[in-house]
C-alpha cells in the first residue's frame, strides 16, 4: 500500500482512487472538459468531489497533438485563479497542477495545489525536479515520446516497454537525488505512441509494479478508444470504462478521468470482484 503526503494531508492508496480532470483551456481534445470561467471550475470541482474524486487535476496547457505551447506566464494566469478559488470554496480537497513549468508548479503549490503532474517527467524544464523537491509535494512523472509528435515519426518496432522501464529507473533516481519523496509513475498513454502500443501497454502495465510506485492510468476518452471504435471523444465513455477495468486488473492505482462517477463505479465493481 502506498501513502502520499499532500502538504500534510495523507492520501492512502489502499484501493484505487480517481483524479478528476479540470481543463482551463480553450483547446483540449475533449470539448466537454473545457471550462472558461472560475465559477464553472468551482462547480465542476464540487461535482467531482461529490462523485468520489480524491484528487482534482487543474491544467492550463493543452497537450493534444497539434496544440500550441503557451508560456509559463500565460499558464499561471489561467490556473492560479482557479486553484485559489477551489481552495477557498472547497477547503481540504487535494489539488494537482498539470504543468511542465517549474515556476507554474511553485506558484500553484503556493496557491493551494498539493501535487505536481508533469507530462515531461522533468525533461522540459531543468528546474522542475529541484523545485518539486523543495516544495515537498508528490510528483507525477510521465513518460512521453513527444507532445505534438506526428504518428508517422513513431518507431513501431521498438521495445517500448523496455524504454519505459529504463526511463522510470533513471527518472526516479533523479527525483530522489532532488529530494522528491512521493513519486507516481504515468506511462503516458497516447503521448507519441501508436494505438497498438497503447493496447500493449495496458496489457503489460503490471510490469511497472517492479518500480514499487503508484501507477497512474490516463486513458480517458483518448484517441486509442474513439478511433478503435470509430466514434468521437464525446462518445467514448463506455470504451473508457472498459480500459479502466483492464488497467485496474493489471495494477493501476490512480485513474485520471473526465467522468468521475463512472470511474468510481468501475472501482466499486472491481473491489467487489476481488473479494
Amino acid at each position: 500500500m502506498h501513502t502520499l503526503n499532500c502538504k500534510g494531508k495523507l492520501l492512502l492508496l489502499d484501493k484505487p482512487v480517481v483524479m478528476g480532470i479540470i481543463n482551463v483551456t480553450p483547446d483540449s481534445f475533449y470539448e466537454g472538459s473545457r471550462k472558461t470561467s472560475i465559477q464553472e471550475c468551482i462547480d465542476q470541482a464540487g461535482a467531482m468531489l461529490s462523485e468520489g474524486a480524491s484528487i482534482l487535476d487543474i491544467g492550463g496547457q493543452s497537450t493534444r497533438p497539434g496544440s500550441i505551447t503557451i508560456t509559463q506566464g500565460e499558464e499561471i494566469d489561467r490556473v492560479l485563479p482557479v486553484i485559489e478559488a477551489i481552495t477557498k470554496n472547497l477547503p481540504g480537497c487535494i489539488i494537482s497542477v498539470d504543468t511542465f513549468y517549474a515556476e507554474v508548479a511553485k506558484e500553484s503549490v503556493a496557491a493551494g495545489a498539493a501535487i505536481v503532474n508533469d507530462v515531461s517527467g522533468g525533461l522540459f524544464d531543468k528546474d522542475m525536479l529541484a523545485t518539486v523537491g523543495k516544495l515537498r509535494v508528490p510528483y507525477i512523472c510521465m513518460h512521453s515520446k513527444g507532445l505534438q509528435q506526428s504518428l508517422k515519426n513513431i518507431n513501431r518496432d521498438e521495445d517500448l516497454l523496455k524504454e519505459i522501464l529504463d526511463f522510470f529507473i533513471e527518472r526516479i533516481a533523479q527525483c530522489k537525488i532532488n529530494g522528491i519523496k512521493d513519486i507516481i509513475i504515468d506511462p503516458g498513454f497516447g503521448f507519441g505512441k501508436t494505438i497498438e502500443q497503447n493496447f500493449s501497454l495496458i496489457k503489460n502495465i503490471g510490469l511497472l509494479k517492479i518500480m514499487d510506485k503508484p501507477i497512474l492510468l490516463g486513458v480517458s476518452r483518448k484517441s486509442t478508444i474513439y478511433k478503435t471504435l470509430g466514434v468521437e471523444a464525446k462518445d467514448a465513455l463506455n470504451g473508457t470504462s472498459v480500459l479502466h477495468t483492464l488497467g485496474l486488473l493489471n495494477g493501476a492505482s490512480i485513474l485520471r478521468v473526465h467522468d468521475v462517477k463512472e470511474a468510481m463505479q468501475v472501482i466499486t465493481l472491481m473491489e467487489a470482484y476481488k473479494k
